[in-house]
């Protein structure tokens, strides 16, 4: 099997919280150039406030850093969806970017979840709330249809899976989407990376997605354990410093390398870009 690898750069989480990860343009624009030459064909990022170091969604960044990827490799780029804010706040910088022809891949996450670390149980800590309702998907679906992208669904809970499939097919003319479970060990939503886990949404898959390419995602959790099964079954892999639990020590390069070097010990080859491209583009064979 050929197998799609993404690397998740930074994430929202900051460097207090997630010392290695790219925060300038040209951080992120070097980091992921690292992780397209040891393998990976998918590349996922946040946009830094280079002056504060704060998370933002700013059009102009992403097109610095999108632009300077697109000149040095032919990864697949795609940015993030502001965590809060009203419709418009968070879908004008998106809209932008497919304005500029920046938006290859678009996050469209078909569900409302709480997100809350195991530490902050015991200190009585309020998770975060990330809240997608339905107007915010159908603005998401529509601007993918219209500009060619594809939404890739962060898939936080089961229910997510069939609300993806029941949004994508009331959506004409939208290009595939592409479908990451959100496995995690750290986090307690959904389900954690476990056997169990996959044949649950495989199942769901199965019912309500069937044609659908599908990756995991370990945020805050390694889906190594299950990585040979996630591979036999037919899916796809995503690592990074996003989805590493929080302190992580390796760089984006060292977790991309180790994906490589698992996916080829189990039998398999990598995809490049333009093969994820070709696959996309004829989804019956994805």
């Amino acid at each position: 099997m050929t197998v799609w690898l993404e690397a998740a750069l930074n994430g929202g989480a900051g460097r207090a919280r997630q010392p290695l990860i790219p925060l300038t343009p040209q951080e992120i624009i070097e980091d992921g150039l690292r992780c397209a030459d040891a393998g990976a064909a998918i590349l996922h990022l946040h946009a830094y406030d280079p002056a504060t170091g704060r998370p933002c969604e700013d059009a102009d960044i992403y097109s610095e850093i999108i632009e300077g990827l697109r000149a040095r490799c032919d990864a697949i780029v795609y940015p993030t969806l502001a965590l809060t804010g009203s419709e418009e706040q968070r879908f004008a910088p998106v809209e932008s970017l497919a304005k500029r022809g920046l938006l290859e891949w678009c996050v469209v996450d078909p569900g409302s979840v709480n997100i809350t670390h195991a530490a902050q149980f015991p200190q009585d800590q309020n998770g975060i709330l990330y809240a997608n309702p339905d107007a915010h998907i159908r603005r998401g679906l529509h601007i993918a249809a219209a500009y060619g992208s594809h939404p890739s669904f962060a898939i936080y809970e089961p229910g997510f899976l069939r609300q993806g499939a029941a949004w994508a097919s009331r959506c004409a003319g939208l290009p595939q989407p592409i479908y990451r479970l959100m496995l995690s060990e750290d986090f307690q939503f959904g389900l954690p990376p476990r056997p169990y886990a996959l044949a649950a949404y495989q199942a769901v898959l199965e019912e309500f997605a069937p044609a659908a390419p599908w990756m995991v995602s370990g945020l805050g959790g390694d889906v190594g354990s299950i990585a040979e099964t996630v591979l036999d079954l037919g899916g796809h892999i995503r690592v990074g410093l996003e989805d590493a639990s929080l302190g992580c020590e390796k760089s984006n390069r060292q977790l991309t390398e180790e994906a490589v070097s698992m996916i080829r010990q189990f039998g398999h080859t990598l995809a490049t870009a333009d093969e994820i491209r070709r696959s996309l583009a004829s989804p019956a064979e994805a």
